[in-house]
């Protein structure tokens, strides 16, 4: 890529991060555009769609909490892997508001430019899960597909404004709900 390209492009994805957090994941593209100081055209060129945007957004993100549960598979208890795995996600969802809707349905399209990123966390998360229902720590009727969707759900409560300050009480129903052993944690900053 020419240096002026990836400048645009570096430029692009940082207005985009910020945008994208104020407005969430239906944020306008004319919005990313202008405040990058580029044409239309140009956001167009780099990102084709929308989703191919927030795509390279959270691919860094969706790597490192990939990395870290990976991480955390073999150094942690299987009780505090998964816990911090699911806090990491719904950070993530909460971070992109309504992002949550994107990865479920990329979940299942394998022609998505979000698709790999969803499988990758999926799979980190149904191994995590897989762990602690080896060791007898959580419910075994939950799945890996049930935990996707507890994430969507606790990112969407952080997201209400009436619900949010009791956000931290229900991320640990639901951790009690997969981990019936759970004591309360809360959910750091």
């Amino acid at each position: 890529m020419r240096a002026d390209a990836q400048k645009n492009y570096d430029r692009l994805l940082t207005v985009a991060r910020d945008v994208v957090s104020e407005q969430g994941a239906d944020a306008s593209l004319r919005d990313v555009a202008r405040r990058a100081d580029v044409g239309l055209g140009t956001l167009y060129r780099h990102f084709p769609t929308r989703e191919a945007l927030i795509e390279a957004l959270l691919r860094a993100d969706v790597d490192e909490l990939t990395a870290k549960a990976a991480d955390l598979e073999v150094s942690s208890t299987p009780e505090d892997a998964l816990l911090t795995w699911l806090r990491g996600c719904v950070a993530l969802n909460h971070e992109y508001r309504g992002v949550s809707a994107l990865f479920t349905a990329a979940l299942e399209d394998t022609g998505s430019a979000l698709h790999d990123s969803c499988v990758a966390l999926h799979d980190i998360g149904a191994r995590l899960l897989d762990r602690a229902h080896a060791t007898g720590v959580a419910r075994p009727t939950v799945d890996g597909t049930d935990l996707f969707a507890l994430v969507a759900a606790l990112a969407w409560l952080y997201d209400q404004p009436s619900l949010a300050p009791r956000a931290d009480h229900l991320f640990d129903v639901i951790a009690t709900a997969i981990l019936p052993t759970h004591q309360h944690t809360g959910f750091p900053e």
